[in-house]
């Protein structure tokens, strides 16, 4: 459950696909603003927007000499895309593939856009470089097409009657794999019959393709990767055949129609999974041994640079005990290489580097209490630590072994910030490349020796940029300017520090009315997330939750925000406190934040409401039924009520098993706690949510009959997690700011 209240916001940033500026002074620079122009609902959710024009498609040509993305055009009454690339020495760009040529070549997406979670959270890019940057593949939902660019000649490789999906280009260029059907299929890049690895995949056996729970909860966004000789592709076969069918019934329909959503509950059996290796050439797939027990998460495979071995990360369901198997691709046989333990639960992550060059390779760790980087030999003893300190690694971003650098970026500026920096294989003190306070997303190239930047603030749209590998800036890929949003003379966001009950400092945020005025009394809407694997107090544009939030402040509410313990970007020592027990140390540095707003001579203590968005509204739910009295109004979206339905990784993790904690499940469940309602509130939730199921707030319903409490619920027939199509948007946010206004 990584979504917050704005359909996983974080997420959408760093995928650069959703809401895509460094002139403007810093957000904490600024003083209030006059009065400007009124911003509304149609303005923040409707099209085409003031959130700045996106970069969708930014990829880099293997060569590393050159970077493309989707150039959109939003004058002519459409959209109309080309696709551009920009030369890395240079900066210079140029049109990569006309409009006219990209409609030919890219198939529009059939029926509505997904409103799924799992992997439907990651739309594919729609094309993808040959590796000798010298061709594109172009795939769409039925169809795969070859587009050589020194001809400028496509030709179709494949056209299917059914869904085709996660296809790849092997390391040599010669083949394009593709699932089908749920099995593996390659066929050649110069055309040519299609071959298939793997058979008798069934919707309930999936070869080579995820399943509902990985992607959603272990963020793993495929399940099958080439060898880097092209001869062979391992594979996560997928048994769901024990896992629960979760019915989706759509009700807007006549015959009840269902869709039948493959969903382990916590404590239910979860898909049993083996990592196989088949040949280009068909024939028998060899196993890989990863123990006895089935229940294990197999969450990471890499292929060494050999292509002789597999580094598969097995995580046991407890998630508690990593160990990183090293298997030999041809036999089968395993061993363990490392192995990471921990009290509470271990936190997965995507840093596993093997070196080219040398028997070594980098891993990440939070075995210090913070997310550091550590380089280990092929034989698993540790040669150094790379990085150390009480600030988090984010993320390895590249490692250029010709020069001895390593590429990551980290919290280590500002726990609300993130910066890329680089750091010596050999050892030393780390340099920091990026400077603009805010937050950085870097794109490094194949060879780190350039970089995009993906830049943005609490007060800017992201904008994105060139750089070299020192630094240096090189060009504008999209300056992203949205000349309009002066005109609304938005409230600077300024951030600050508020002590929880046993010392520890938590971050928050403010946004005050325009004209704020010291001596008046303000009513405060609190935007809260609260779970783990989320930090929202960044300084990072929001897109459309910027905007309301900015709505609301013109409205004359006060807009608070802050992060409790148990959430991420603080190191695992920040996150453990909620083990075995949602809700409770949460709201206890909510409530803390409550202090902090009473203590305001501009607060109005009597009006302060509460809001937020899937794990936020579960908060908001928490909030309501065990602080009776301190919250007047609150708005919940798509919220978990009962911790038994939802699924078994995110939940288990956290809370380990109904079975081993009964107490704590029930203890933690707001559907339980319902009796203590004081207050308005307001619930949405899509009917069609395959992530926090609409179960959740029909179980909460019945609850409050029994209890003799109303809240106001607000139903989307269909609609998935986020409620994320415009009309059902733009009604659901006038109905929130409506009951704000009446009720606070």
């Amino acid at each position: 459950m990584r979504y917050s209240r704005w359909n996983g916001i974080t997420a959408a940033v760093l995928a650069a696909v959703a809401v895509l500026t460094l002139a403007a002074p810093h957000a904490r620079a600024q003083s209030p603003q006059s009065a400007g122009k009124q911003l509304t609902i149609e303005t923040i959710f409707g099209q085409p927007g003031i959130n700045g024009h996106p970069t969708p498609g930014l990829a880099w040509a293997p060569d590393g000499k050159s970077v493309s993305y989707f150039n959109l055009d939003f004058h002519s009454g459409k959209v109309m895309r080309e696709l551009w690339t920009m030369d890395a020495a240079t900066g210079q760009t140029h049109v990569l593939v006309s409009a006219e040529k990209l409609e030919s070549l890219m198939e529009p997406p059939k029926g509505h856009p997904s409103q799924k979670t799992g992997l439907g959270r990651h739309p594919p890019s729609g094309y993808f470089w040959a590796p000798d940057s010298k061709a594109l593949l172009f795939a769409g939902e039925d169809q795969l097409v070859w587009l050589d660019l020194q001809t400028r000649v496509s030709r179709v490789l494949f056209q299917s009657t059914s869904e085709i999906q996660d296809p790849k280009i092997s390391p040599d260029g010669k083949l394009v794999s593709y699932l089908e059907n749920h099995d593996l299929w390659v066929v050649p890049s110069a055309g040519g019959a299609p071959t298939q690895l793997t058979t008798s995949g069934t919707i309930a056996l999936l070869h080579g393709e995820l399943d509902w729970v990985y992607p959603e909860e272990l963020n793993l966004g495929t399940a099958y990767w080439w060898s880097p000789d092209s001869q062979r592709i391992a594979y996560l076969q997928i048994d769901e055949s024990k896992v629960n069918q979760y019915p989706l019934v759509d009700l807007t329909s006549y015959t009840g129609t269902t869709e039948f959503e493959r969903y382990p509950n916590a404590g239910d059996p979860n898909p049993i999974v083996r990592v196989g290796v088949a040949g280009i050439g068909g024939g028998e797939t060899k196993w890989m041994d990863t123990g006895a027990d089935d229940q294990v998460y197999l969450a990471r495979v890499d292929w060494t640079p050999d292509s002789r071995q597999l580094a598969i990360q097995r995580l046991t369901r407890s998630q508690k005990h990593l160990d990183l198997l090293l298997a030999d691709a041809a036999s089968g046989r395993s061993t363990v290489l490392l192995t990471e333990e921990d009290p509470y639960w271990i936190n997965i992550a995507d840093d596993l580097h093997f070196l080219k060059n040398s028997e070594r390779f980098i891993w990440s760790s939070e075995r210090s209490g913070y997310r550091h980087l550590y380089l280990y030999s092929r034989d698993g003893k540790l040669v150094s630590q790379l990085t150390k300190g009480d600030w988090v690694v984010t993320g390895l971003q590249g490692v250029d072994e010709k020069t001895g650098y390593v590429y990551y970026t980290s919290s280590q500026k500002s726990p609300i910030e993130s910066h890329l920096y680089r750091v010596p294989l050999a050892g030393g003190q780390p340099e920091q490349l990026t400077h603009q306070d805010g937050s950085h997303f870097p794109l490094l190239a194949p060879d780190a020796t350039a970089w995009v930047d993906r830049y943005t603030t609490a007060m800017l749209p992201m904008r994105i940029d060139l750089y070299s590998a020192d630094g240096k800036h090189l060009a504008v890929i999209n300056e992203n300017k949205v000349a309009e949003l002066a005109d609304y003379h938005l409230s600077p966001v300024k951030f600050l520090t508020v002590k929880a009950d046993d010392g520890t400092t938590l971050y928050g945020s403010i946004i005050k009315p325009p004209n704020f005025d010291p001596a008046k009394r303000y009513p405060v809407i609190m935007d809260i997330y609260g779970g783990p694997g989320v930090q929202t107090v960044r300084d990072l544009w929001e897109g459309a939750s910027s905007l309301w939030k900015q709505m609301m402040a013109q409205k004359g509410y006060i807009i608070f925000s802050l992060d409790n313990r148990g959430m991420s970007g603080r190191g695992h020592a920040f996150e453990t406190p909620i083990y075995h027990h949602f809700g409770q140390v949460e709201l206890q540095d909510q409530l803390a934040g409550v202090r902090y707003l009473k203590s305001q001579p501009w607060v109005d203590s009597s009006r302060i409401g509460f809001t937020g968005w899937s794990f936020g509204g579960y908060m908001t739910l928490t909030a309501m039924f065990n602080a009776p009295g301190v919250f007047k109004a609150a708005f919940a979206g798509a919220p978990v009520t009962d911790w038994r339905q939802y699924d078994t990784i995110y939940t288990e993790r956290y809370m380990g098993t109904p079975q081993e904690n009964p107490a704590g499940y029930k203890d933690s469940s707001p559907a339980n706690h319902a009796a203590g309602l004081q207050g308005k509130l307001l619930i949405a939730h899509g009917t069609g949510d395959d992530n926090v199921h609409f179960a959740n707030t029909v179980e909460l319903e019945e609850k409050l009959i029994d209890a003799d409490k109303y809240a106001e619920v607000a139903i989307y027939p269909g609609r998935g997690h986020g409620i994320t199509d415009p009309p059902a948007r733009i009604q659901l946010f006038q109905r929130v700011t409506q009951f704000f206004l009446d009720n606070l």
